[in-house]
């Protein structure tokens, strides 16, 4: 039972760097395998034989694969990226105007009703009253904005 126990003072500082050097280039390697494999079915150029291809090659020679694959589709991996973020805000801002202008603009009519309103409840005058009235008839008040 001579077991030998390391302690904290034990694990050299270079150790320490390296350990942390190589997990970080593994979980580097990881991403860049996700993110080929998302960018391989994200493709729309690619056929399905294609894409089983490029597929098998980055599992079965994940190595090769990988680096074979950032040398001759790295560049358009990058456009296809940008163009699918550009998609996504457009859809995105066309929810946003669809759903911000789904309120219907109040109709003349209705702006005439509302200032006759205000004007009985006493809170503009008449002359108020009037100009307010010939810019929604001329169509430059709240009506049309």
């Amino acid at each position: 039972m001579s077991a030998q126990m390391n302690l904290a003072y034990d694990f050299p500082l270079l150790s320490a760097f390296w350990t942390m050097l190589w997990f970080f280039l593994w979980i580097l390697w990881i991403i860049l395998v996700f993110r080929i494999v998302v960018d391989i079915f994200r493709d729309d150029d690619l056929s399905g034989w294609a894409k089983t291809g490029w597929l098998v090659f980055t599992i079965v020679l994940p190595f090769v694969g990988v680096f074979v694959y950032v040398i001759v589709r790295g560049k358009d991996m990058g456009r296809r990226e940008v163009a699918q973020a550009r998609a996504q805000q457009e859809a995105f801002d066309s929810y946003v105007r669809e759903t911000a202008g789904a309120r219907e603009k109040p109709s003349s009519v209705d702006e005439l009703a509302r200032l006759s309103e205000i004007r009985a409840r006493g809170d503009i005058t008449d002359e108020e009253f009037r100009r307010a009235k010939e810019l929604v008839l001329t169509g430059h008040g709240p009506a049309e904005r």
